[in-house]
Formats: structure tokens, C-alpha cells, sequence
């Protein structure tokens, strides 16, 4: 195994911020416009990233993959709330679980979600149309609930809940 999975530093903000939107250009493609992909985008994750990182709870809430000093890949969980017109169906939430695409297939998504909730009960929304994802989600315990909902902040994109 050439990487590790820690709790992050404080100082990751900024790799945070570039895995994040990288990641989510390799998940999603062309299911979302270019600006969710855009200098915009990575400073609005710069600054979501700074002030998680700098909450008392985020070493619990937060988990990064390493390889050579550099990220790979994140996770992220906490207290499940309200979606939309949905309220939760767990007390538990994974809100980002996120892979750079040359490491997919190592074992570095299953070993984030398995430091993150250790298969505990928990729910998680995911792109209708990213069967990948999906498949992955159903591999480790999750199925859909049936309930879906159009994100208006993903400009419409459609998510599905998985619980377990």
C-alpha cells in the first residue's frame, strides 16, 4: 500500500480545495456546467475548507488519503440534516467521499468510508446518474431508499439517498 489515510492538518485547506474540485470534474463531467470546475469554485472550497479545518471536531469528522505527502483523496461525515423537503433518514451523514480518478480501484475509497463511519448506520446523497458511485455505495452496505431530489445549488442535478 503506497498511501495512508490520517485525520488532515490544518494546513491541507488549499490541497482540500484542488482534490475537491478535481475530483468532482473526474465524478462528474459533464453532468454539471464548467463553473462548478472553475478558479471560483476552488476558492470557494479554499474558504469552505479553511473554516472546517479550523473547527475543534474536524480531526473526528474529516478523513485525507496520502501518497507521498500529497492528497489523494477525502472524506467527509457528520450529524445528517434536513435535504430539501427531506428529513433525515439516519442520524448519520457521509456529506463527501471523493478519490483522485488515478487512484480508483486501490482501496483508498473503501479504506476513507471505513475510517470515517466504521460501518456504522449512515446515509449519503449521490448523483442519480453516477453509476459508479452508486455501485461502490451499494458494495459497502448502501441501498436507495427511493427517495430523490433535484439540488437547485447542482443546478437541478438529481440525487438519489442511499442508507445503511
Amino acid at each position: 500500500m503506497d498511501w495512508q489515510v490520517t485525520g488532515p492538518d490544518v494546513d491541507d485547506a488549499e490541497q482540500l480545495a484542488s482534490v475537491h474540485v478535481q475530483a468532482w470534474r473526474e465524478a462528474y463531467g459533464e453532468l454539471l456546467p464548467e463553473r462548478f470546475y472553475d478558479d471560483s469554485a476552488r476558492s470557494g472550497r479554499l474558504l469552505m475548507w479553511s473554516r472546517l479545518l479550523a473547527q475543534e471536531d474536524a480531526g473526528d469528522r474529516v478523513r485525507v488519503a496520502r501518497h507521498e505527502g500529497r492528497l489523494v483523496g477525502f472524506a467527509l461525515r457528520g450529524r445528517a440534516v434536513r435535504h430539501g423537503d427531506h428529513p433525515p433518514a439516519r442520524e448519520e451523514q457521509l456529506y463527501a467521499l471523493y478519490v483522485l480518478a488515478p487512484w480508483y480501484g486501490r482501496g483508498v475509497a473503501h479504506a476513507l468510508l471505513e475510517q470515517c463511519l466504521s460501518g456504522r448506520p449512515a446515509q449519503l446523497w449521490v448523483a442519480k446518474d453516477n453509476a459508479r458511485a452508486r455501485r461502490f455505495y451499494e458494495k459497502n452496505g448502501f441501498t436507495s431508499d427511493g427517495t430523490e431530489q433535484a439540488d437547485h445549488e447542482l443546478d437541478g442535478l438529481v440525487e438519489v439517498r442511499m442508507v445503511r
